[in-house]
């Protein structure tokens, strides 16, 4: 049998807001925390840059810090410089013109999680689902963004553990650009 190669997982801090210990009862705390649980468990890494740990830093659950911990003991944990890609930001913004402000803010706030993912698995994981349908929007004029995965650890139907489990393969339904 094959070894499962070890995916590089963008995370956005909703989800590490929303991981709830072993005492939460609301669906989103629970999911999320079991979707991280099973990242450790499973061997995937996560993928760190400036931006994305102070945001972090500011909207962490408890039991989300000590996962940080733990996934950096473990050498789970990938420490990336600056991402940031600025002629990706300007096709972008040239694309979502036509955009209302607050959707336009809510594009750039996430800038940085698309950047990270593109340097190296192409994968987000958060719960903000305008945020998802923003970027799928952006798809049709900027194809870059066709292949990155989007999920959602809260949305009904995406089975994440079991995803994560066959080696978070970039399944088409997950895709930004299959969303258009």
């Amino acid at each position: 049998m094959a070894a499962r190669k070890s995916k590089r997982l963008v995370i956005d801090a909703s989800v590490a807001r929303a991981a709830g210990g072993e005492d939460a009862s609301h669906p989103t705390s629970k999911h999320c925390r079991d979707f991280l649980e099973a990242i450790r468990r499973i061997c995937h890494q996560i993928v760190i840059t400036p931006e994305i740990g102070e945001e972090w830093k500011r909207h962490q659950s408890k039991f989300a810090r000590q996962w940080l911990v733990s996934m950096t003991a473990k050498k789970k944990a990938r420490r990336l410089g600056n991402v940031t890609d600025n002629g990706l930001r300007d096709k972008v913004e040239r694309s979502i013109v036509e955009m209302k402000e607050n959707d336009r803010e809510a594009i750039r706030k996430d800038f940085r999680l698309i950047e990270a993912a593109i340097a190296t698995d192409r994968i987000v994981i958060s719960l903000d689902e305008t945020a998802r349908a923003l970027f799928a929007a952006a798809v049709r004029s900027v194809g870059k963004l066709k292949n990155i995965v989007w999920v959602n650890p809260s949305r009904p139907g995406e089975e994440l553990i079991l995803w994560l489990a066959n080696g978070a393969k970039p399944e088409k339904r997950r895709l930004l650009g299959f969303r258009i």
